[in-house]
């Protein structure tokens, strides 16, 4: 069960890192041609460069269209993704300030207990991100600029999180098998080290 939990916590984080690839080549081709149409339009550019201007105007040289739209899903999804690697490899940021002169059983109890509160929040995130997509396929709201429907953002949120749910819930049962066998179960855990 580990292997294929890991298997799905790198898969989804590696596909979210595309996502924010893809997303920083758009946002940066967007920028340029906003810079680029706005030097066509001075008056120096039509007067230096004239009709190669004018041909740059009218190719349609300029910001991306609905770029700020596909910025907000793909990260919106991206968030999602990485959720089951930082999960699963206790990559959460943490205070140990009142933990840290802790005994061993009692820091895995305490973390046992956490991963199940986060496993809960996680899981119940999941179900309002889900109810939330049903009621954008039910209202057929359409973003602004490209017109694709909201809901597919959801849904690629929603399939993000339920890697992410699955995950979570492994480690917290992890956790706290940790605890009754005295033993290191998840990957990188200070238990085994």
């Amino acid at each position: 069960m580990t292997r294929l939990v890991t298997w799905l916590a790198r898969a989804t984080a590696i596909l979210g890192g595309l996502v924010l690839i893809a997303l920083i080549v758009l946002m940066t081709l967007s920028i340029i041609g906003r810079f680029l149409n706005n030097i066509f339009h001075t008056e120096f550019a039509q007067s230096a460069f004239g009709g190669l201007s004018n041909w740059a105007i009218n190719a349609g040289v300029g910001e991306i269209n609905g770029s700020y739209e596909l910025l907000e899903a793909g990260v919106a999804f991206a968030i999602f993704a990485f959720f089951p690697v930082c999960q699963l490899y206790s990559g959460h940021a943490t205070v140990d300030v009142f933990t840290s002169g802790l005994r061993p059983r009692a820091l895995a109890v305490l973390r046992a207990f956490w991963e199940v509160v986060l496993a809960a929040t996680i899981v119940f995130l999941t179900a309002r991100l889900a109810d939330g997509m049903m009621r954008y396929v039910n209202n057929g709201e359409t973003t602004l600029f490209l017109q694709f429907p909201v809901w597919w953002t959801y849904a690629a949120s929603v399939a993000a999180a339920t890697v992410a749910s699955v995950t979570a819930v492994y480690c917290a049962g992890a956790r706290v098998a940790e605890v009754v066998l005295g033993r290191a179960i998840l990957p990188n855990d200070p238990m085994g080290e």
